[in-house]
């Protein structure tokens, strides 16, 4: 598969956030759309590695995403948990704007 409509840029706002749930080659995939406090585009895998919970339902700050369960804070860039309780990271994907276009790869994982 390649990258596909994840959502419109205006669905999700500057330091905001979004879960979408999108078609991978091995079935459905949860995805956290999120725009960073720089206005920069990210997809991370909406499910915390250590709660199993929405991280789309956390706090965007700088270019890190917070577990509102437990406090863990993900980097957007690289999936990886950079505060306990969370060790392991979570997948991020490639994110291309094309105009009001959000498309996300999710079966290429970077």
């Amino acid at each position: 598969m390649s990258a596909q409509l994840a959502c419109m840029t205006a669905d999700v706002p500057v330091a905001g956030t979004l879960r979408v749930e999108l078609e991978g080659e091995r079935g459905p995939v949860e995805v956290a759309i999120v725009r960073d406090e720089s206005g920069e585009w990210h997809a991370i895998s909406d499910v915390c590695s250590h709660g199993a919970v929405s991280l789309s339902d956390g706090e965007v700050e700088g270019c890190t995403v917070e577990c509102w369960l437990h406090g863990s804070r993900f980097d957007l860039r690289t999936g990886k948990p950079l505060s306990p309780p969370a060790i392991t990271p979570v997948p991020v994907y490639p994110v291309t704007v094309d105009g009001e276009r959000v498309l996300v790869d999710v079966d290429a994982p970077l």
